[in-house]
């Protein structure tokens, strides 16, 4: 790998902070100025009303962009304001270099009212694996981190996601209807059954910490994009949960996946939710 640093390993053991510290100084200096601030010029739409952006989204994006690659060289940033001005940025993902995924502001709709439920999501992958993550709430002053392989922690406190009840009505956050297809609607109609209360996500990086705490016991999501879930997922994999396809595989931030696809609790969980999606259950 042509970085200056042996391996990644090596490199979130001496600047693992350093990128926690990055996260923490773009959302106080680009997003929490602005929370609650937002003037009307500053937010704009992207594909419609439901998909919005801020001068935060881009300003926080550009600052860590910036701090990220100057933290570990040779790196490549795929963001998801980026990735809207270049789609082909996103092939980076499939690269030869180490990736920083970055969505500046997950829950974009929640920051424009003016609710706390938004997030900072940062990965670090190599070859389509994700490595570590970061997911930081500066309005409720949480940070959740996970490296693969050493664990999931939420403030330096171990995270696990643990086994819904037996019998407990489980409960699963998914999709907004105008992001699915006609299809994915019809998957998603199958978790309006008996022991099953769904409900439509938030910020999709905080239903996945709510996963890892053992809050949310799953999600059926029915898009891909990298910047929303490869945090995430490290997270819920990290606490001992798991994630699957409508193929059955685990979900592949270089795309191509089967969807809706579900992230739960435990696997037993997850094939559950699948079945429901599947119309096998």
């Amino acid at each position: 790998m042509n970085t200056d640093i042996e391996t990644i390993d090596e490199f979130l053991t001496r600047r693992g902070s350093d990128v926690e510290e990055a996260v923490r100084q773009a959302a106080a200096l680009e997003i929490m100025p602005r929370f609650r601030r937002l003037a009307e010029h500053e937010i704009d739409e992207k594909s419609g009303p439901h998909d919005l952006v801020t001068d935060a989204d881009r300003n926080a994006e550009t600052y860590l962009t910036e701090a990220l690659v100057k933290l570990l060289p040779h790196s490549v940033v795929v963001g998801e304001e980026a990735v809207h001005a270049n789609p082909a940025t996103y092939d980076a993902l499939r690269g030869e270099a180490p990736v920083w995924i970055v969505d500046p502001v997950d829950g974009t709709r929640q920051f424009v009212h003016g609710d706390p439920g938004f997030c900072t999501l940062i990965a670090l992958a190599l070859d389509g694996v994700v490595l570590a993550s970061w997911t930081y709430a500066p309005a409720l002053d949480q940070l959740a981190t996970a490296v693969k392989g050493q664990g999931a922690f939420l403030d330096g406190a171990p995270l696990r996601s643990g086994s819904p009840a037996p019998g407990q009505e489980l409960e699963v956050a998914t999709s907004h209807p105008y992001y699915t297809t006609d299809e994915q609607k019809h998957a998603l109609l199958g978790l309006r059954t008996d022991g099953v209360r769904p409900r439509f996500c938030g910020s999709a990086g905080l239903e996945y910490l709510r996963i890892a705490e053992g809050r949310l016991d799953a999600t059926a999501f029915s898009w891909e994009a990298a910047w929303d879930h490869a945090a995430g997922l490290l997270l819920v994999e990290e606490a001992g949960g798991a994630h699957l396809t409508l193929a059955g595989e685990p979900f592949r931030i270089t795309g191509g996946n089967a969807l809706p696809f579900t992230a739960a609790r435990d696997e037993a969980t997850a094939r559950r939710v699948l079945g429901l999606l599947s119309g096998d259950a």
